[in-house]
């Protein structure tokens, strides 16, 4: 099985609810941060491609026809020269809401994982920070208008050089029809997915401290 969809779109920016989104129409299963919670061992692989090495992307994927978020998205490149066929995703957010949301959640998260008393959770805090807030923003994130440079610059990126008959730039207010239409898919009858809001991330950390 090869991927069909490839998403651009950085984290916070709907990819959760997309992922559901694309399961539910028929791409499953979709590669999400998430999976990559379930399996430590891809941790690894992930360093190593983001290193610029070479890896196995089939084996990596192995049962997934479509990616979303972090940490895939960084190397949408990769992925769609892998997959030439691939459609591309860009889900794009309001860049400031997008900021916003990005340190109320997932940034919050990985610098509470650094003082975990949970070796594994410290690890995981340490990839995250390697992968993304060191190697996408250089460790920057308090710097708001820098942080939000480079996430339209990635997304000027994709849209300037994904072919335009593989490319859908994408809000998850817009719901099903774009991403129906753009996938030559049914559209369901039922809401488009809306999960992992701030409040709802917040919930879970909570409870997680409880």
């Amino acid at each position: 099985m090869s991927l069909k969809v490839v998403g651009a779109g950085f984290g916070r920016t709907g990819t959760l609810s997309l992922k559901f989104a694309l399961e539910k129409i028929g791409f499953a299963k979709c590669y999400h941060m998430m999976e990559v919670h379930q399996q430590p061992a891809h941790r690894k692989l992930w360093q190593d491609a983001h290193q610029g090495k070479p890896i196995d992307w089939d084996a990596l994927f192995e049962g997934y026809q479509a990616s979303v978020d972090w940490p895939s998205c960084n190397l949408w490149r990769e992925q769609l020269i892998q997959y030439p066929d691939a459609k591309v995703i860009l889900s794009l957010r309001d860049p400031e809401k997008w900021y916003a949301s990005v340190m109320a959640t997932i940034y919050k998260g990985s610098n509470a994982g650094r003082n975990s008393e949970d070796e594994s959770a410290r690890e995981a805090s340490r990839w995250v920070f390697e992968i993304i807030w060191q190697r996408v923003f250089e460790d920057r994130m308090e710097d708001k208008d820098y942080v939000i440079d480079i996430f339209n610059a990635h997304n000027q990126r994709v849209i300037e050089e994904v072919p335009k008959d593989q490319l859908l730039v994408f809000e998850a207010a817009e719901g099903w029809e774009p991403l129906c239409q753009f996938l030559d898919v049914p559209i369901p009858d039922e809401p488009y997915p809306r999960v992992n809001s701030t409040e709802e991330f917040a919930e879970r950390w909570r409870k997680k401290d409880d």
